[in-house]
């Protein structure tokens, strides 16, 4: 049935139905939910219809079950170009030459990817960056409560989301600092080996597995990141994530709206006299006390087990070049999570072989 439903999507696809393509991949999967040739089509549909962070969360699926897969990674790329995140492109399309290194294809995207990173330097370049004020955190509620699931798209502008019904639901809240928006997912319970988080230039995917249901939180955010400095910690009643602002703006709102971003925060006007307090004024909350207090009580938290590893591999990437971040994501996606390399010479050659631990061996499952 599967089959059939992919060869009624192809057609619907070489008809310019792009709507009835993807409708049909997805009918597919339901019923093929590991067919990473699927995903992969299915991004290519989405791509044609505008709905690019949609194209690269099904491009991660597609790579995440077949890693080897060139067409992938040339849609993951070509869609995070139309989102304007050239470096996390870049990163794709080199991980696809290298699978396919006679593809112009690639070599043509990269080099546009170029072109548009340097653009973006000489641009920042020309901005004068204000110095960060005193820690001000701007508290907002996210009072809906959404479910973005990667298997139902949704056909529009791509910052819009859908929920999908029957699926796990958290509610989630954010607040700014000068440098950071700290995202809060209220998911009690779930071991942290359940929580994936992916972080791009502009857009954030996180899919938590509850009890076998997968809960997806997928957005476009309001203004750029860097993913390098983002970091998440999953703790007994939450998962907290801290998204590292590429420039010093208050964010209005968690998603991408299309207005224009708002000017940067003016030193001056946060620095200006304040009104002398008198003994019946009403006290004031002490920010960056309570700031230094969160910071203290989360360096001071004793992490065990999986979260104490897990902290570890963040910060050995957190503080790594280039090469050694490209040959970590490489190898940990290759050896289906058995072997974590940071010797881009070794692991850029070849692809890494799965490695079991000692007592045990590898087997491949036949679904």
């Amino acid at each position: 049935m599967a089959t059939d439903l992919e060869m009624r999507a192809k057609e619907a696809f070489v008809d310019d139905n792009f709507d009835l393509a993807v409708d049909l991949y997805t009918q597919a999967l339901d019923v093929d939910p590991k067919n990473a040739d699927l995903y992969a089509d299915r991004a290519q549909a989405n791509i044609k219809l505008g709905g690019f962070t949609e194209a690269v969360a099904d491009a991660n699926k597609a790579i995440e079950l077949d890693p080897s897969m060139t067409k992938a990674y040339l849609r993951k790329g070509t869609a995070c170009i139309k989102l304007e995140e050239y470096q996390t492109a870049k990163a794709a399309l080199e991980a696809g030459v290298l699978l396919a290194p006679g593809d112009s294809r690639f070599t043509k995207l990269i080099k546009e990817c170029d072109e548009r990173i340097a653009e973006e330097k000489i641009s920042l370049s020309k901005k004068v960056m204000p110095n960060a004020p005193p820690t001000t955190m701007s508290l907002s509620s996210d009072t809906t409560i959404e479910d973005v699931n990667s298997s139902h798209p949704t056909h529009g502008p791509p910052n819009q989301t859908k929920e999908t019904p029957n699926k796990p639901k958290f509610r989630h809240d954010y607040y700014n600092t000068p440098t950071e928006v700290v995202l809060t997912i209220f998911a009690k319970g779930i071991p942290a080996e359940n929580v994936t988080v992916e972080f791009g230039e502009q857009t954030l995917s996180v899919t938590i597995d509850s009890l076998g249901e997968e809960y997806h939180f997928q957005r476009r955010l309001f203004a750029k990141i860097v993913p390098a400095n983002c970091r998440y910690q999953v703790l007994s009643t939450k998962v907290e994530i801290r998204l590292s602002k590429a420039e010093t703006i208050t964010w209005t709102s968690l998603e991408y709206s299309g207005k224009a971003a708002p000017q940067k925060i003016n030193t001056f006007l946060a620095t200006k006299p304040q009104r002398p307090s008198y003994p019946s004024s009403k006290s004031k909350v002490d920010w960056d006390k309570l700031e230094a207090e969160v910071k203290k009580e989360e360096k001071d938290e004793k992490l065990d087990g999986d979260a104490a590893l897990n902290k570890f591999f963040q910060d050995i990437y957190k503080d790594a070049d280039e090469d050694t971040r490209r040959a970590m994501s490489k190898s940990f996606v290759e050896s289906n999570g058995t072997v974590l390399s940071t010797n881009w010479r070794e692991v850029g050659l070849k692809k890494v072989e799965g490695s079991a631990p000692d007592g045990m061996e590898i087997k491949k499952w036949e679904y």
